[in-house]
């Protein structure tokens, strides 16, 4: 299922990519690190200042691979750590919050030794939150990819939790990818592939255990707000959010004709946004 998987969600990508030179490119190496009682297994490629790219609610950080290969390219070391429930990343699933899951990637920072760029997709962009203000040292920035925004429609969220469903029809899940994840003429159909339900619920769960005011800032590093300019959980009227909220902090970057899958959608538009602004952290 595995390589069934990589095949397809690298198919989402081949358009965007074919136009790319991958002589040379590096292979991602797969690693793991310990946070008590959890292991964390991670994907780590590229040499440079790190990158920390975490997934959307309920899915793995594999079909992200041709953006960690562009970031790489951009001259970034990308960690795509696999949350708990995934691949070989397990430790407890019931009882925890945003906060526990922060610690396990915070390990894998630690790890490799340096300050990271927090990335997070969708639900992901929560837990990059969080990191960022539990460990303000282990954090350079934040960018928020595809994130909703304060309020969302109920039938999305209801989407997700159909999506996930083993019992829904392929027709019902193809149906839900398009409302929530997909535009017109994209194509979903890797995506019904790579969900796991114990994680979406443990997540959830998570979000319930965790107060808001704990993570919603993001600490103070600078964030960059990646959004797709079709993403119905991020309404034209929410665009400048979280820049009226917290200022000169916040860069809002939009791309078109890319929904909330944006990573899957779009990936080295994604990429070149997340390298062109990290760039100017270093100087």
């Amino acid at each position: 299922m595995k390589n069934t998987f990589r095949n397809a969600a690298m198919a989402v990508a081949a358009t965007a990519l074919c136009c790319m030179n991958t002589a040379g490119a590096e292979e991602p190496s797969l690693k793991s690190v310990q946070n008590g009682t959890a292991t964390i297994s991670y994907y780590a490629q590229g040499k440079g200042p790190l990158v920390l790219f975490i997934a959307s609610t309920g899915r793995g950080t594999e079909e992200f691979g041709p953006l960690a290969e562009r970031l790489a390219e951009r001259g970034y070391r990308v960690l795509r750590p696999e949350p708990r429930g995934i691949g070989k990343s397990q430790g407890p699933m019931e009882g925890v919050s945003f906060h526990d899951f922060a610690k396990d990637f915070a390990a894998v920072i630690k790890n490799e030794g340096d300050k990271a760029i927090l990335a997070g997709h969708a639900y992901g962009n929560w837990i990059a939150r969080t990191i960022a203000s539990d460990f303000p040292e282990l954090a350079r920035g934040v960018v928020l990819v595809a994130a909703g925004g304060k309020s969302w429609p109920k039938e999305l969220s209801e989407a997700i939790t159909m999506i996930n469903d083993p019992a829904s029809t392929r027709e019902q899940r193809l149906a839900g990818l398009r409302l929530a994840f997909f535009t017109e003429g994209s194509d979903p159909t890797p995506w019904l592939e790579g969900w796991y339900q114990p994680v979406t619920k443990s997540q959830r769960a998570a979000r319930k255990l965790t107060n808001r005011d704990d993570w919603w800032a993001g600490g103070t590093v600078p964030m960059l707000d990646l959004q797709g300019g079709a993403d119905p959980f991020r309404s034209a009227a929410s665009r400048n959010e979280l820049k009226d909220e917290f200022g000169d902090r916040v860069t809002v970057k939009v791309i078109d004709h890319a929904s909330h899958a944006l990573p899957a959608e779009k990936p080295v538009e994604t990429a070149d946004a997340i390298a062109d602004w990290a760039d100017k952290l270093k100087k």
